[in-house]
């Protein structure tokens, strides 16, 4: 149920790393918590955020929710596709990434869960 390849935040956010960069969203497990999301507010490129710092916020019918950076360094990419149908991210939320950052301490990480790890908790 959640990829392999990605890495995971005990607040239910997913990073999947690909070279210098990583691209952050949120699990299956926190979309159903939230419910239909109907707005993401996401930041402008150029942010640098902290590991466990607020990135953004996520907006569903039952609640707004902070979403955590799982990794520090600084936003490259914000997918505005999701800013027009933030529905998407309930449909699949594994496909559906909010921000890429540009890595500023990679070895981070390697203090995040791995999938079985993370479906271990999600239960």
């Amino acid at each position: 149920m959640y990829p392999n390849d990605f890495k995971y935040t005990k607040d239910h956010e997913w990073v999947k790393v690909s070279g210098a960069e990583g691209q952050i969203g949120i699990t299956d497990y926190a979309q159903k918590q939230l419910g239909d999301i109907v707005y993401l507010d996401l930041p402008e490129p150029g942010k640098v955020v902290k590991q466990g710092q607020v990135l953004g916020t996520v907006e569903s019918v039952k609640a707004v929710s902070e979403i955590f950076s799982p990794v520090s360094g600084e936003v490259v990419r914000v997918n505005k596709d999701l800013a027009d149908k933030p529905e998407k991210v309930n449909a699949a939320p594994h496909e559906s990434w909010m921000v890429a950052v540009k890595l500023s301490n990679p070895a981070e990480v390697n203090t995040l869960l791995d999938a079985t790890q993370y479906a271990e908790l999600a239960k």
